[in-house]
């Protein structure tokens, strides 16, 4: 089995960061009275959480509520900005100047990190949601304004396994924590497949999933070849969205599939916060 170009390069990052496999999820991405996805349950399973700030997501009530669970059962936060469009959930295409991407990313973590001041809690990390993180991918100037904004913050960015996003990052000074996703598909080139694309994933798949790649450092991809990771020894945060139709279910197995690799390879394992 060969590594993908686009998945080579080191992970060592991720062991600055992390000492242990953790999970990170996207959180408070309702809005108003509108939920999307079962936070309160699912705070007290996760190591790190993605907290929508406004603009695909999200509101300012919704925000203090997610910092102050997250608080509640140790979780560490970073920013989850997206595009300004709650219509489509920042799921489809817009086009817009790094410029004002920068812009945009530097006024959404500005304003979850006065809700972690408040709280006395640190910025972890920025994570773009989904269309922006895919333009991430898709566009260097993109890429770099984003890492700007982090370097402001003084941040890392989160974002999939990706070789050229590592150069960059390292180019601009800010350190990439790379992520690995389970609970939507990967290409055999080493690219993740959209939400909308990926084939309906199971609690068990998921579990399955998990524990493939935390021991062969490995996954199948959509067309059923193997696509080895490049995580080597370094731990890797696991990314699962909270807007599936089965998130919960993903979530739970998840954790009993990291536990598991942790309590293998001597790793900490997270105090359980479930009753």
């Amino acid at each position: 089995m060969t590594v993908n170009s686009q998945l080579q390069g080191s992970a060592s990052l991720n062991s600055k960061y992390m000492d242990k496999y953790e999970i990170v999820c996207d959180m408070g991405e309702g809005f108003g009275k509108w939920t999307m996805g079962p936070d309160e349950e699912t705070m007290p399973l996760i190591d790190v959480a993605n907290v929508a700030c406004g603009f695909h997501a999200g509101d300012y009530n919704i925000m203090k509520k997610m910092v102050s669970l997250a608080k509640k059962y140790d979780v560490k936060v970073g920013s989850h900005p997206g595009l300004p469009d709650k219509m489509g959930f920042g799921r489809r295409r817009w086009d817009i100047a790094p410029e004002e991407i920068y812009h945009m990313v530097l006024y959404q973590t500005g304003a979850l990190k006065a809700f972690l001041d408040a709280e006395g809690l640190p910025l972890n990390h920025i994570k773009p949601h989904g269309e922006l993180y895919f333009y991430v991918e898709r566009n260097e100037e993109v890429m770099r304004a984003v890492l700007k904004a982090a370097k402001v913050f003084g941040v890392p960015v989160v974002g999939a396994k990706n070789l050229r996003y590592e150069k960059i990052a390292a180019e601009e000074g800010v350190d990439l924590i790379q992520e690995l996703y389970v609970d939507i598909d990967w290409t055999e080139e080493g690219r993740l497949v959209p939400v909308a694309q990926s084939r309906p994933k199971n609690p068990q798949i998921i579990y399955d999933t998990v524990k493939e790649a935390g021991e062969t450092d490995a996954i199948t991809t959509f067309d059923d070849k193997p696509l080895k990771l490049n995580f080597g020894e370094h731990p890797f945060m696991l990314c699962l969205h909270s807007d599936m139709p089965t998130a919960l279910g993903n979530i739970k197995e998840s954790r009993r599939a990291l536990d598991d690799l942790n309590k293998a390879k001597g790793y900490p394992v997270r105090p359980s916060y479930v009753k």
